[in-house]
């Protein structure tokens, strides 16, 4: 199932600073690896954002709403399910605040706390066997030809 994910309620969750000017891009760092391993759509809304800042960014796989302040992400979420109509079933708002775990429930979309989320994330976090370095042994012609070219014996 895609997420629709209140950004500033998972911040603090996954150990994060909500004074960081850069927590918004930690955050969609993470959740762009989740996307990925996941294959899942994700959605991230962040309320706050300064003049000149406000509007949706496809950051990679995360469609990140920056929403002015004005507004909140509360109600940008909202406003999403309800253009999503019945199709908002087939979401999961990721969110502690109980409000908007009411309106997910309202418009029969899954929900899950902040900090179910942090655990599935780094579950799949820890799973992900596609980053990182990875080690294979060098067949005899292959260390052969290194001594060669770095002037050792081969």
């Amino acid at each position: 199932m895609p997420y629709l994910i209140d950004g500033h309620n998972l911040i603090p969750k996954l150990g994060l600073r909500l004074d960081n000017p850069d927590d918004e891009m930690e955050l969609v760092r993470l959740l762009q690896d989740f996307a990925r391993i996941k294959r899942q759509q994700v959605e991230a809304y962040f309320d706050g954002a300064p003049v000149g800042s406000a509007g949706m960014r496809k950051l990679g796989t995360v469609k990140a709403h920056f929403i002015p302040r004005a507004q909140t992400a509360d109600s940008a979420i909202r406003a999403r399910l309800d253009h999503m109509g019945k199709s908002a079933k087939n979401w999961t708002v990721v969110s502690s605040d109980r409000e908007v775990q009411m309106t997910a429930k309202v418009h029969q979309a899954a929900f899950v706390s902040s900090e179910e989320f942090v655990r599935l994330l780094r579950t799949a976090l820890a799973t992900d066997t596609s980053t990182g370095p990875t080690e294979r042994k060098l067949s005899p012609n292959e260390v052969d030809e290194w001594l060669k070219i770095f002037g050792g014996k081969g």
